[in-house]
């Protein structure tokens, strides 16, 4: 009998004229100029948290609770739950109730409410209390998917992970980098594009850019530090 063959819920990204070494080339040059671009804008608030307490269990919540939500409400929700319990311990004594109410009005706080509780109770019972390192590990987790688990890797553990958000989908397919139709296709399709050195920052650097230039619509591309090199795929009207 034939083997059966595997299948996969994202499927091989389009490459633009050029193929792989064009992308990989059309990013190389990217990078600098975002990050130069970007200068002095301030982090996302997963990132501020990462940076400032170096703990992945408070990375690892805010970015559940970060998921279709504003940042500064991100922020503030972060702050009040954390104010009550910064650890798996405290956390799963919490009432899902109360941790809804902490983290309100984020986006689904009910449901990231449950989810947090869940998580906290799960790294208890099979992690001895500690955030794992792979995102094999945390995708076990209810509430956490591939964005979030990329995130977790990277701004808690140094590791090498892509974080693929709307911004990050959008601006790369955008400028012609890769043509994918959806985030998970296009964490796969940099991970063969995007040298690993630029992997860790690159959520950011987009997520920052698309809100201040690359936006959703209308994005202002008369300022933008990529017009020599955006290809402006969909792109139907600029500022």
């Amino acid at each position: 009998m034939a083997k059966r063959k595997e299948k996969h819920s994202y499927t091989r990204p389009e490459w633009f004229p050029g193929g792989e070494k064009a992308s990989t080339k059309l990013l190389e040059r990217a990078v600098p100029r975002i990050r130069e671009a970007i200068r002095g804008v301030a982090d996302p608030s997963v990132t501020a948290i990462a940076k400032k307490t170096r703990s992945p269990y408070r990375v690892l919540v805010s970015t559940v609770i970060s998921a279709r939500t504003k940042d500064e409400v991100t922020a503030a929700a972060s702050k009040r739950l954390f104010s009550r319990a910064d650890n798996p311990g405290d956390m799963a004594k919490l009432p899902e109730s109360e941790i809804a109410k902490l983290i309100y009005p984020a986006g689904f706080y009910k449901t990231k409410a449950r989810a947090i509780r869940a998580l906290s109770r799960q790294l208890l019972e099979d992690f001895a209390g500690e955030v794992p390192e792979t995102i094999e590990e945390l995708l076990q987790f209810p509430g956490v998917g591939r964005k979030t688990a990329n995130l977790v890797v990277t701004l808690a553990f140094g590791n090498p992970g892509i974080c693929v958000d709307t911004h990050v989908h959008r601006i790369v397919n955008r400028t012609g980098a890769v043509r994918t139709k959806t985030p998970k296709e296009t964490e796969f399709a940099l991970r063969k594009v995007l040298p690993e050195r630029h992997w860790i920052e690159i959520n950011d650097l987009l997520v920052m850019y698309g809100k201040e230039v690359c936006t959703p619509v209308s994005p202002r591309c008369s300022i933008c530090a990529l017009t020599a090199l955006c290809g402006r795929v969909g792109v139907a009207r600029s500022r």
